[in-house]
């Protein structure tokens, strides 16, 4: 189940229209093998029922700070206590100014100012309210004591403003806290992932491509970034969210890509070529749509830059070279000639043919290639198959 079985999770739950996603939140949690206790203020009972919470969690939603019915201990100390991390979702204007101010005044704010775990605050209101002075000044204090405050995205509000003010996606919220209570054993180093297709351009309507999705790229810059690293994705057209934590910088030819990862490549430790990147572009671009004619039409094409290769002959120190190797026949004789001819560190090496590997699967079944060994990975996730890649590339960082 993950990084979330068997935490300890305390959600706070407020007087807000959003109330209704911490129920989604909370199943969601429930099926990583989480254990989730709720705690409302008042006015949200306004929005949902706590009926609801304790049904998703088996856990007793609390509200009431002297609520008799309950096996006697000091409740909100108890709590924070055994807590691994405390959520705030929706997190109104009101309950962060309280924990802003160290004000204590029902259970859900004392039980803030109780807690020594880390907190998270996702805030969800009016976009005035939000970008109020004081609700900003508040929103600092609290970064300030070394609360993580999740950004509220951006569109049409309850209130039937437009702005930033909307709870996040419950998937942003549970990533949130998977990246919290991942251990950091990749902190401090920079890495680089690329991912999905390039797009050689024939004319302003035609391009040449592949059928890559980019999922396993996205899945390793994921798993990077939950583990501590500095990840930079350089990506093509995907349809995939940028992973939390992540910046992505957008391309879509072979050479946007190689300038792109180039530029920053010195200061990387780590290189991971995910991408499904064109080995040949068109010759010629015609600015004007290429009129269909009568008989045969033909492309002439020239090579791209061999990114790989050029990174294998650049690096130095500790820094790692990972090199993606998709065949379809000899997979592990041309991944190893690969391997060496590129001057890469590590080859992972896939068989379109062979089911649950290759593009647009959730799954892939790899064989991670380096000097001196060949691991065969049975068929995983792809954020599973990222894990097991990273484990790889940090015990040749190791070695060096």
């Amino acid at each position: 189940m993950g990084v979330l079985k068997d935490k300890n999770i305390i959600l706070g739950v407020t007087g807000s229209i959003a109330a209704y996603k911490a129920a989604d939140l909370c199943s969601s949690l429930k099926k990583d093998g989480a254990n989730v206790t709720v705690i409302m203020t008042e006015n949200a009972l306004n929005f949902i029922n706590p009926i609801t919470f304790e049904t998703l969690t088996g856990n007793r939603c609390i509200v009431n700070t002297f609520d008799r019915n309950f096996e006697y201990k000091v409740e909100h100390v108890e709590l924070a206590k055994e807590a691994d991390i405390m959520m705030i979702a929706p997190a109104t204007a009101n309950i962060i100014a309280k924990a802003a101010c160290g004000i204590a005044d029902d259970m859900l704010s004392t039980t803030i100012l109780s807690v020594t775990a880390k907190k998270l605050f996702a805030p969800a209101m009016n976009t005035r309210m939000y970008e109020n002075p004081a609700t900003q000044a508040n929103l600092e204090t609290l970064r300030e004591r070394g609360a993580l405050i999740i950004e509220p995205a951006s569109g049409y509000l309850a209130c039937g403003d437009e702005g930033k003010g909307k709870l996040p996606a419950v998937s942003d919220l549970r990533e949130a806290l998977i990246y919290e209570l991942t251990p950091k054993d990749m902190e401090g180093l920079n890495v680089i992932v690329s991912a999905g297709p390039t797009r050689e351009p024939i004319d302003p309507v035609r391009f040449i491509s592949n059928h890559s999705t980019g999922k396993m790229g996205y899945a390793i810059a994921r798993i990077a970034a939950r583990r501590g690293a500095q990840v930079t994705l350089v990506s093509g057209e995907t349809a995939l969210e940028t992973p939390y934590g992540v910046e992505r910088v957008g391309i879509v030819s072979a050479a946007d890509m190689a300038r792109e990862i180039k530029a920053r490549a010195d200061k990387a430790d780590i290189v991971v070529k995910a991408a499904a990147v064109a080995d040949y572009t068109p010759l010629s671009y015609s600015d004007e749509k290429i009129k269909k004619k009568d008989g045969e039409m033909s492309i002439e094409l020239k090579r791209t830059e061999d990114i790989l290769a050029s990174l294998g002959a650049k690096k130095s120190g500790k820094q790692i070279i990972c090199g993606f190797s998709m065949e379809t026949e000899n997979m592990l004789e041309n991944s190893r000639a690969k391997l060496k001819k590129k001057n890469a560190d590590i080859i992972v090496a896939n068989n379109l043919k062979v089911e649950g590997a290759g593009f647009g699967t959730d799954t892939n079944i790899v064989t991670l290639i380096t000097e001196d060994k060949v691991t065969e990975l049975p068929k995983m996730d792809k954020d599973e198959v990222a894990g097991k890649l990273l484990d790889e590339i940090l015990c040749l960082r190791n070695k060096k």
